[in-house]
């Protein structure tokens, strides 16, 4: 059911390069100071060990954070193999240590291989994911034992960068491309299982989201220098919309039916096959944020922007012989 239109203010995405040490949630909080709203949220948490793209949404735009949440993701990350721990990353208490010097690089990369393509993974139990209510993390850090059941996600790349010695331990520098979902953590868990040493991650670094990248990422000193200065510039509700699904144009007298949360006939309207220009985001992002001009693909053809005049309206959804609103984003008046 589409939601009441809602009120004037802050509107849009940007792209933070999130620092080591701050959770998700503390950019987040950072960012409604500097934008002075407290509807503002992030698409994809990122631990605080973690670095990188952390998209931030505000005002209407975050409706849209379950569409930029959903794609495919890009990382940078060293798994450490000969030592395994309680969360599967540097931050827990060691488990195991097991001497690598018996491993090689192609028991490494085959080891890669059954852990790519369509797979079925155990999350790391130190995570977010809720257990009868209460948040995994939290029943082990009171003591529990906690198993998760596994779940399907997709590893589309998993590159062996390079290798070398710590030690008895072995660090591999590597380069995953992942579906929503997957735990990195949990590669790193994985392969170490496989070789028979353990492992577990060092560093983590998010480097796209979708279309997304590095290269049109902020830091967050950056925006505070950007708000001394006035207003904080974000990419449009609407740049955003259309660089995360197709559009369709539709006349004023379809975007008010839309807005009252009626459906109008699929016949009657113009699909557009890519939106808008796609650089139009990437350009937006530039002026608010940072050079670059990434490609942007779209994430399904199940949902689009209507868009009247220039102006994203809502989200709808394809229904038969129908478009219904999903999301309804400016005034129905």
């Amino acid at each position: 059911m589409a939601g009441r239109a809602e009120q004037a203010g802050p509107d849009g995405i940007l792209v933070v390069d999130k620092p080591a040490g701050w959770t998700s949630h503390d950019v987040v909080a950072r960012m409604r100071r500097l934008l002075g709203t407290r509807k503002v949220g992030h698409g994809g948490t990122l631990d605080p060990m973690a670095t990188g793209v952390l998209v931030i949404a505000a005002g209407r735009a975050t409706r849209l954070l379950t569409y930029y949440s959903a794609r495919d993701k890009d990382y940078a990350a060293t798994i450490r193999l000969g030592v395994s721990t309680v969360t599967d990353d540097a931050e827990g208490q060691v488990l195991t240590t097991t001497p690598t010097f018996a491993v090689t690089y192609g028991a490494i990369v085959h080891a890669v291989e059954g852990l790519c393509g369509e797979i079925v993974q155990v999350p790391s139990a130190v995570s977010a994911i809720k257990v009868d209510g209460k948040r995994a993390y939290a029943r082990v850090r009171g003591g529990e034992q906690v198993e998760l059941a596994g779940r399907p996600v997709t590893v589309s790349r998993f590159e062996v960068l390079a290798m070398r010695r710590e030690g008895d331990a072995l660090d591999v520098d590597v380069e995953v491309t992942v579906s929503s979902g997957t735990y990195v953590r949990a590669l790193a868990r994985d392969l170490g299982a496989a070789l028979g040493v353990g492992g577990h991650l060092t560093a983590l670094r998010r480097t796209r989201v979708g279309g997304l990248g590095l290269d049109v990422a902020t830091t967050l000193e950056q925006v505070e220098e950007r708000a001394q200065a006035g207003p904080v510039p974000l990419v449009s509700l609407t740049d955003a919309a259309v660089a995360v699904l197709p559009s369709v144009a539709v006349t004023a007298d379809q975007a008010r039916a839309l807005g009252y949360g009626q459906r109008v006939p699929a016949a009657e309207v113009e699909r557009g096959g890519t939106g808008r220009d796609a650089d139009a985001v990437a350009n937006a992002q530039a002026d608010a944020v940072a050079p670059g001009t990434p490609g942007i693909g779209r994430e399904t053809d199940a949902d689009a922007v209507a868009v009247c005049d220039g102006v994203a309206v809502a989200i709808i959804r394809r229904a038969g012989k129908y478009w219904t609103p999903a999301i309804v984003f400016a005034p129905s008046a």
